[in-house]
C-alpha cells in the first residue's frame, strides 16, 4: 500500500536533489569501492569486499525508497489553503497561557520538519493539537510532561 505525502515546491526539489546525490554520486563510489576489494585477492576471506557489498545494499535499499517516497509525494497547492484553520503550512502565532511566551510555527510535512527553523511536523504532538484551530481557540496540547495551552493569536501563509 502507497503513502501519499504532501510537500512543498521546496521539500519536493530537495528530495529529489538528494535522490540525485545518491544515484549519480554514491553508487559509483559504492562500486568503486567493491573493485578495489576484489582486486585485493581472495573474496572468501575479504572483509573489505564483504563490508563494500553490504554497504551497496543498503544504498540501494535506501535509493529505493526514496524512489518510493518521491513516486507518491504530491505537490502541496499554497494558493489553495485556507487561512481561517490551522492546516499545513499554516503559520501560527502562539502565546504560552503558563508563561505569555509567543512563538511562531509553521506546520510542516514530517520530512520537513527542522525546529531550528521554525518548522514543525503536523504529526508531532504540538502540529496535532494545533490543526483545525482558529484564532481564539485555546489549544491545549498533552506533552511528556503534562499539559500547555496556548492561545492562537494568528494563522497565515509565508
Amino acid at each position: 500500500m502507497s503513502n501519499v505525502s504532501y510537500y512543498t515546491a521546496e521539500g519536493l526539489k530537495n528530495l529529489r536533489e538528494e535522490l540525485n546525490q545518491l544515484k549519480d554520486v554514491e553508487r559509483p563510489k559504492a562500486s568503486q569501492a567493491i573493485a578495489e576489494a576484489r582486486d585485493k585477492g581472495d573474496l572468501s576471506e575479504n572483509a573489505e569486499y564483504d563490508a563494500a557489498k553490504e554497504a551497496q545494499g543498503l544504498l540501494e535499499l535506501k535509493i529505493s525508497k526514496m524512489e518510493e517516497v518521491l513516486a507518491n509525494a504530491r505537490l502541496i497547492d499554497e494558493s489553495q489553503l485556507d487561512t481561517s484553520k490551522v492546516l499545513v503550512l499554516s503559520t501560527v502565532k502562539l502565546k504560552n497561557q503558563q508563561n505569555g511566551m509567543e512563538m511562531k510555527y509553521t506546520l510542516v510535512a514530517e520530512s520537513e520538519a527542522d525546529l531550528k527553523s521554525g518548522k514543525i511536523s503536523v504529526t508531532s504532538p504540538i502540529g496535532k493539537g494545533l490543526l483545525g484551530k482558529e484564532v481564539g481557540d485555546v489549544a491545549e496540547i498533552t506533552v511528556p510532561n503534562g499539559t500547555i495551552k496556548f492561545d492562537i493569536l494568528e494563522i497565515t501563509r509565508e
